[in-house]
């Protein structure tokens, strides 16, 4: 069933605060609260709709890697859900036909991903190539949210849902201590505080500051996990570009504020700049790189590797 515009304005709120209360989403959107919590309860349980709350990889002194694994046809998909079942990855996605699997991981910046993931891949001679790229820069993703989920409120119902902003800059943080908080928070970035207190033995009252601490110092950040064809996005493509080095940060910065544009970053690798597009259908991918994409200065050669299945998101 797709999404109506109700579903699409609390989806949006979500973008903006994930743990907005359901009694200010149903203020600002006009309707009652137990409207609004039945919405959020199909969501979840038709379209995979999850808040999820994660700490900002280089403020706890992570880097995170883009994997990508080629393998035979039939060693694929079971690669795939190995890499999907660990903790420390997200967006397991086969690509190109099936035979390419893609996925992030983070790692300690002192420690190549191989050292966390690459040397526990299912030992089988049909995985037959590997590489990792290091996300240099996230211009759109993580943090910095997808804008195509976030198209409908109205710029007053916008401002009511807006927290203050976090801090953008700071040094490392220390969140040694706050594994079962952090762990709690990735299942469920909407869990109470009550839940939050009763799963991490801690009063209620401290895990209450601690979350509030890092929000606003910038270390914790809330995403909206939701399969992109309920918005109507069906098609979509993993384009690893290579850019003129001039034109890097133009170029990204363009792509950041497009609205097929779910996550931009320059790389490591033989080309320097990753996009995750979604489109409507493959003729509007096709519009998107014919149009879009080569109307950018400083963008030569481009990769176009179609999603077959998301195996995981960033749930």
């Amino acid at each position: 069933m797709p999404l109506d515009e109700l579903d699409r304005a609390l989806v949006h709120a979500l973008h903006l605060d994930g743990r907005a209360p359901l009694a200010l989403i149903a203020d600002v959107l006009g309707t009652s609260q137990q409207t609004v919590a039945r919405r959020y309860r199909r969501l979840r349980e038709e379209h995979g709709l999850r808040v999820i709350a994660r700490p900002a990889p280089r403020r706890i002194g992570q880097v995170e890697w883009f994997v990508r694994l080629r393998a035979t046809p039939d060693a694929a998909l079971k690669v795939a859900h190995a890499l999907a079942a660990r903790d420390d990855t997200s967006w397991v996605q086969l690509t190109s036909g099936g035979t390419e699997i893609v996925c992030v991981t983070r790692a300690a910046g002192a420690q190549a991903p191989d050292a966390l993931l690459l040397r526990q891949l299912p030992r089988t001679p049909r995985v037959v190539a590997v590489s990792a790229h290091c996300l240099l820069r996230t211009f759109v993703g993580g943090p910095v949210g997808w804008p195509g989920r976030a198209t409908t409120l109205t710029e007053e119902q916008v401002r009511r849902l807006t927290p203050e902003p976090a801090a953008t800059a700071g040094g490392l943080v220390d969140v040694s201590g706050d594994a079962a908080l952090l762990a709690a928070l990735a299942r469920d970035g909407r869990a109470t505080y009550a839940e939050l207190a009763a799963g991490t033995g801690q009063p209620e009252p401290a895990v209450r500051r601690r979350v509030q601490q890092l929000r606003r110092d910038g270390v914790l950040y809330l995403d909206v996990d939701l399969d992109a064809a309920a918005l109507g996005f069906a098609a979509q493509a993993l384009l690893w570009l290579s850019v003129r080095q001039p034109r890097l940060a133009a170029v990204a910065e363009a792509l950041a504020g497009q609205r097929e544009v779910a996550l931009v970053a320059a790389t490591t690798g033989p080309t320097n700049l990753l996009a995750s597009v979604l489109c409507p259908d493959v003729d509007a991918l096709y519009t998107y790189l014919a149009e879009t994409i080569a109307a950018i200065d400083g963008v030569g050669h481009v990769e176009t590797a179609p999603v077959i299945r998301t195996l995981k998101r960033a749930a």
